[in-house]
């Protein structure tokens, strides 16, 4: 598996601090027929995958600094209630934002996976937010902003697919893939976010 830095503070993908997710693997087949998630985008998300290997940094670079600093509703849960910045947790989050690309490309859609899911959503909820790097920050980022925000993610990474010189027809199969993936990450994030049931949309 390629990892962005051979230890990334917080990433616990695959061990038991990730916890477990109540999603089976018959459900997960499901949501993969309900996003129309083929063999055929596994294969362009592994491809995706080696095209953004060298580029996360850059990727996350562009979405912290381009984007997400000109929304204050958004950047607002990555520094102290005082709007101060936390250098060391925006340092270790964008490590495991560049992580969670390549994880989203190349690992297996398996229960590891499942289970990631799960914590992901619940780092971003009242229920853990804070604690992976124990800092003082917003309780919990909102739903409705963790959802919409993935529009601009899936639109701004299409240039960067773009970037090994693959034909355009490639490159569409390779950003359909990856919405296709987001898509159902959203979905599985919802189960996880609102339980058990909190007024944090």
């Amino acid at each position: 598996m390629t990892m962005v830095r051979e230890e990334i503070p917080g990433y616990s993908y695959g061990t038991s601090a990730a916890g477990h997710s109540s999603v089976t693997l018959r459900e997960l087949e499901e949501l993969k027929a309900s996003a129309g998630f083929t063999e055929e985008d596994e294969k362009y998300l592994r491809l995706a995958g080696q095209v953004f290997a060298d580029q996360t940094a850059a990727i996350v670079r562009y979405w912290r600094n381009e984007i997400i600093a000109h929304i204050p509703n958004v950047t607002r849960h990555s520094r102290s209630p005082e709007a101060e910045p936390i250098p060391n947790y925006l340092a270790a989050s964008n490590l495991r934002f560049e992580q969670w690309i390549l994880d989203t490309c190349l690992r297996p859609y398996d229960r590891d996976w499942l289970d990631y899911q799960q914590e992901i959503a619940l780092r971003h909820s009242s229920v853990e937010k804070n604690r992976t790097d124990g800092v003082r920050s917003t309780n919990y980022v909102p739903l409705r902003d963790a959802l919409a925000f993935t529009t601009l993610m899936n639109e701004t990474i299409k240039p960067y697919l773009r970037a090994k010189g693959d034909d355009e027809d490639t490159v569409e199969r390779m950003h359909q893939a990856w919405c296709k993936s987001v898509q159902m990450q959203l979905a599985l994030w919802v189960r996880a976010y609102l339980t058990p049931a909190r007024d944090e949309w």
